[in-house]
Formats: C-alpha cells, sequence, structure tokens
C-alpha cells in the first residue's frame, strides 16, 4: 500500500507541473458529457477538426524521428558485442510484460466472465455458427501466423515508407543501421545527417507540444460526447475486467518488474514521464507521443544512447497493455457466443494477442482493429461476430486510451531498466523532480 500512494503522489507531482494538460482532460470530459445531451453540429465538427490536427502534426513528424532515433541509438552503441546485449535485453523484457500481461487477462476474463451478460442480445443461430467455425477450423488457420511474420519483411521498403507500415520500416531500419555500424568510420557523413534530422525532428515536437493542451480537450471532449456516460451500462464487467488488469499491470507489475531488474524508483519513473502518460491517455496514439516519451526520459536522467534504441522500438513492437485488452475482447466475444474455452484454445488466444499486438499501429482504434488477427488464428472473421463488437466498440475510445497509457509506460519502465543495466542513467536527475527540464 505504502508503494502504491508514492506512485499516486509521485503522478500527482507530474501533473501538478503539467495542470494544463491534466485541465484539458478534465475540461475535455465536462464538456463532453454537455455536448452528449445538447446537439451543437459546428463545435462538435470544430473539436473534431482541432483534435485530428494535433494527431496529425505529432504524427507528421513519427516516421524521421523514428529512423533517425534508430540509426542515432544503433551506431552511437559502439561494438557490435555491446549492441546485441541492449537488443537481448529489451526484447526479453519486453517479452516478460506482455506475457505477464497476457496472463492476467485472460485470468481476470475467465474469473468475472464478461460476455456472459452479452449472451442476451446474441442470436442463437449465428452463435451456433460460430462456435462450429472455431471447432472446425482451427488447425486451418495455424499458417496464417507464419504468413504474417512473413509481411513483417517489406519486399519494397520505399512501399512501407509510403503507406507508414511500421513494422516493415522497423526491420530495413534496424538492418540498415546495423550495416552502418558495422562499416566503421565511412558511415559518417549519414550518421551525421540523421543526427541534424533528429536534433529537428526535436524541436518541431517542442512547438507541436505548446499545443498539447487544447488538442487533448478536443479529443477527449469529442470522445465523451460521442459515447456519453451511460455506454458504461451495458458492459461494465468488461470495462470493470479491463481497469483491474490495467491497475495490476501498472501499480504492481511494474513496480515489481523494476524492482527485481533494476534500482530504478517506480514512483520517480511514473513522476517523470507523467507528461507523457497524460498525452498518451487524450490521444490514445503510443506513436504520437513516441517525441514526447524520448524527450521525458532523456530530460529527466536516461541516456540519449537508451532512449533513442530502445523507445521507438517500444513504440512499434511492445503493446502489453493493447495485448491485455485483446486477449480480454477475445474472450469477451467467446462467452458472448458461447464458445467453449478449453486450456487449448485460451493458449492459442493469449499467443495470438501477443503477435497481434507487435503488429498494432500506434494509433487510436488499432487495438480493436488486429483482433482479427486473433481471429483467423481462431477461424473466425470479425464479420461473424458483428453483434459482439457493438459492445466493444461502445467503449473502444476509451479503453483505447487507458490501454495507450499503458503501453507508453510500459516503454519508459523497460528503457529504464536497460539503462540502469548499463549504468546509463543519472539517478541525481532522475530523483529530483526539481531539476527536471520542461518538455516545452
Amino acid at each position: 500500500m505504502k508503494l502504491h500512494m508514492q506512485i499516486l503522489i509521485a503522478l500527482g507531482l507530474g501533473i501538478k507541473r503539467n495542470w494544463h494538460i491534466f485541465f484539458g482532460i478534465i475540461a475535455g470530459v465536462l464538456v463532453g458529457i454537455f455536448l452528449h445531451s445538447h446537439t451543437y453540429i459546428l463545435i462538435d465538427n470544430i473539436l473534431m477538426f482541432v483534435g485530428q490536427m494535433f494527431i496529425r502534426l505529432i504524427q507528421m513528424v513519427v516516421i524521421p524521428l523514428v529512423v533517425s532515433a534508430i540509426i542515432i541509438g544503433i551506431t552511437s552503441v559502439g561494438d557490435n558485442r555491446q549492441l546485441g546485449k541492449f537488443g537481448s535485453k529489451m526484447i526479453i523484457y519486453y517479452g516478460i510484460l506482455t506475457t505477464i500481461a497476457v496472463t492476467i487477462g485472460a485470468i481476470l476474463a475467465l474469473l468475472i466472465q464478461p460476455g456472459k451478460g452479452a449472451t442476451q442480445y446474441i442470436d442463437s443461430t449465428i452463435a451456433s455458427g460460430v462456435q462450429s467455425s472455431v471447432a472446425n477450423a482451427m488447425l486451418e488457420q495455424q499458417g496464417n501466423v507464419l504468413n504474417l511474420f512473413l509481411s513483417f519483411i517489406p519486399s519494397n521498403p520505399i512501399e512501407a515508407f509510403a503507406l507508414g507500415n511500421m513494422v516493415p520500416i522497423i526491420l530495413f531500419v534496424v538492418l540498415f543501421a546495423l550495416a552502418l555500424a558495422k562499416v566503421g568510420d565511412v558511415n559518417r557523413p549519414i550518421v551525421s545527417f540523421f543526427e541534424s534530422v533528429f536534433a529537428a525532428t526535436m524541436k518541431i515536437t517542442d512547438w507541436i507540444m505548446l499545443f498539447a493542451a487544447p488538442g487533448v480537450f478536443a479529443l477527449t471532449a469529442s470522445s465523451i460526447a460521442s459515447f456519453g456516460v451511460d455506454i458504461f451500462a451495458p458492459i461494465a464487467k468488461y470495462l470493470l475486467v479491463l481497469l483491474l488488469g490495467f491497475g495490476i499491470q501498472l501499480f504492481i507489475i511494474y513496480p515489481i518488474f523494476l524492482r527485481c531488474f533494476s534500482k530504478v524508483s517506480a514512483p520517480m519513473l511514473f513522476s517523470a514521464i507523467a507528461e507523457a502518460a497524460m498525452v498518451a491517455f487524450g490521444t490514445a496514439s503510443s506513436s504520437a507521443t513516441l517525441p514526447l516519451t524520448i524527450a521525458c526520459c532523456e530530460k529527466r536522467g536516461i541516456s540519449h544512447k537508451i532512449s533513442s534504441f530502445v523507445l521507438p522500438l517500444g513504440a512499434t513492437l511492445n503493446f502489453d497493455g493493447t495485448a491485455l485488452l485483446q486477449t480480454v475482447a477475445v474472450i469477451f466475444l467467446a462467452q458472448a457466443y458461447s464458445v467453449p474455452l478449453d486450456f487449448g484454445l485460451i493458449v492459442t488466444i493469449a499467443l495470438l494477442a501477443i503477435v497481434a499486438s507487435s503488429t498494432c499501429a500506434g494509433i487510436p482504434g488499432g487495438g480493436l482493429i488486429t483482433i482479427a488477427l486473433i481471429l483467423n488464428g481462431m477461424g473466425l472473421s470479425p464479420e461473424q461476430l458483428v453483434a459482439g463488437f457493438a459492445f466493444l466498440f461502445t467503449i473502444e475510445r476509451i479503453t483505447d486510451m487507458l490501454r495507450t497509457t499503458l503501453n507508453v509506460t510500459s516503454d519508459a519502465v523497460v528503457a529504464a531498466t536497460i539503462a540502469d543495466n548499463e549504468n546509463e542513467i543519472n539517478y541525481d536527475l532522475l530523483n529530483n523532480p526539481q531539476a527536471y527540464e520542461e518538455i516545452a
């Protein structure tokens, strides 16, 4: 309990430093509740425009930031042995957190059974068809996972950049950066170029963050105005499972993880990344929040060498909040359609959730979109589960904001842990909030 209070106090300190963003969230909730019961089309359109403009502005810098940060991060590590050590630790740590998140989601969903209350809204004939599909098509769909991994390799990197397919982009850039690190000093002109790109991109990010408060306000108000507070009633148990799962991961698993693998104080780390967490909540986009996450970590004690290498990869591949949500959502659908959940099917859902979350774009709504990958592995398609998806989408925006906050926090936890392991963290700065450099 004492540790939980410390974390809440640390979050409070972060909110105090960034009251304008916090005020934007609270004001957005209040305005959204008012607009839900009053129709003002012009105001709704303006809010949607302002919110989307904020997301587009910050997404505008994502690809140049990711590319330049990864190239600088990998080439600045030095020898290949050290680079391999960073990468292996990152994969292991991300894998541990995501596996724990999926396990928590599955256990809570099986215990609380959120989908049982939705059974009455599902047509029995359709439910029978879904049950048959799951029973008969599991083996036939196993090849989809291999095809999914094959799609990670870009046949045309330029096309991947043009379409914004982040996983193929990341794979190509990592290989390119590894090659640059291998060729030695001849890489300096290209590395210097990307150092300039990174510096300019971070400066643009500082300018964009001046618009953070109105942007977060508009996004929050627009979301609440669309859904209203009554959306919680039909699927209260589903929301309860997600809130419990997110809370356990944030307030129990992350502090325990930091204590087991590093000397980093969870309250101080959470305080250091408070701006990024709040913007993640408001935008529901880990990609859009990435520049701010990097800025928070670098300006508050975690070295550029670690931040520029770990965080961009995390924002593309590490989505333990998304994996938890997808596990709960698919089990919710299975329970709603009365699909028998034996141990084998639960393990299949969990493994597919880990794969699907790693392919999820860091954008609003990405979590539910990639659920199709899990359903394909079960022999289903979203079109067969329209009624069930209607329940999920009623609070999709709210759960999206929560799971994105968890994703961004997880990235920072892993970055801080690796920085501690490699003596790349300034504890005098991290543990002294009064000395923090302002992000914007």
